[in-house]
């Protein structure tokens, strides 16, 4: 006996697309990863087990793996495995902060675009234009530049305010530039996904009726349409995150990012690189680290985006 398909069986859409998604092996063994490898950056370095990554130990340089030192050490005798978590923490972080803001500008700037349409629909259109000819790096590296005294003046309130140490707080605030001005320009894309969904969403039977039934505007945006965006929006943000990790490591390997002593995932293939030549582990570690949670992100992204819009995975 054949068994009904979502559609036929007449469950959610919803429900559907999770039933799609747990058919993909691929997508699920990405997510299973993707969580173990939050776990490693974000739980493990509690523990007592995994040293300061940035304590120095001058007894043991460029020390080969052991019992103390899984990974070995770096040429400052700094635990290697305590630097790959710490890194993946900062990577991650960007890369989820940094599309958090994306989402948020991309979501509403599209919405209001495909909403209102006509000459205001089209000047924000060009703006969007305009904003995509630049050369995304260069702006990224002049507005992170351009906001970084704000953001030291922000630590130095918050060290004066609460009396926690400075180098507690200052790496949290130092990761403010970089998200900020990644996720002030990662939201393009997203607006124009948005945008054209909202074009057809609002000549929808069910936002006509809202409506006549005198809804606001800002009723009917966020309580009818912004839920029917979730499937879109998923599956952008997810693609999106490997693309800002992407870009802070390639902002941190030229010496823009994280500011040492702290690391992340591409200041530790930058150092790595730099010594290859005697010490080729130090960039592999980072380096496999940051691969597969790239390949892992991208394989979660296309496998939900097949969930939530199968048409495309036939196209």
């Amino acid at each position: 006996m054949s068994v009904p398909s979502p559609k036929s069986s007449g469950c959610s859409p919803l429900r559907g697309a999770l039933q799609r998604l747990m058919s993909n092996r691929m997508a699920v063994g990405s997510a299973v990863f993707l969580m173990l490898m939050a776990l490693l950056c974000f739980v493990l370095p509690l523990f007592p087990c995994i040293a300061n990554p940035n304590l120095t130990d001058l007894d043991h340089i460029a020390a080969a793996s052991s019992w103390h030192h899984w990974l070995g050490t770096d040429h400052l005798g700094r635990d290697m495995l305590a630097r790959v978590l710490y890194g993946g923490r900062i990577s991650l972080l960007v890369g989820m902060l940094a599309t958090a803001v994306a989402v948020v500008l991309g979501v509403v700037y599209g919405m209001v675009s495909g909403y209102v349409g006509g000459r205001t629909d089209a000047v924000m259109m060009r703006i969007v234009d305009v904003l995509f000819a630049l050369p995304f790096i260069v702006v990224v590296v002049v507005f992170s530049l351009s906001i970084e005294d704000p953001c030291r003046q922000m630590t130095d309130y918050v060290v004066k305010l609460t009396g926690w140490s400075r180098d507690a707080v200052a790496p949290v605030f130092g990761l403010v530039p970089i998200f900020l001005a990644i996720g002030a320009l990662g939201w393009l894309t997203l607006a124009r996904i948005v945008r054209t969904q909202t074009l057809v969403l609002r000549e929808q039977e069910f936002v006509l009726a809202a409506r006549s039934l005198g809804l606001s505007h800002v009723a009917i945006l966020f309580r009818h349409i912004a839920p029917n965006l979730l499937g879109p929006v998923i599956v952008y943000t997810t693609l999106a995150v490997p693309g800002i990790i992407l870009t802070e490591s390639t902002l941190s390997f030229i010496g823009l990012g994280v500011k040492a002593p702290n690391s992340s995932w591409g200041t530790l293939i930058k150092e790595g690189a730099d010594r290859m030549e005697v010490a080729p582990e130090l960039l592999i570690y980072p380096a496999v680290f940051f691969c597969l949670t790239l390949l892992a992100l991208n394989f979660l992204g296309d496998g939900l985006r097949d969930a939530f819009d199968p048409k495309s995975s036939r196209d």
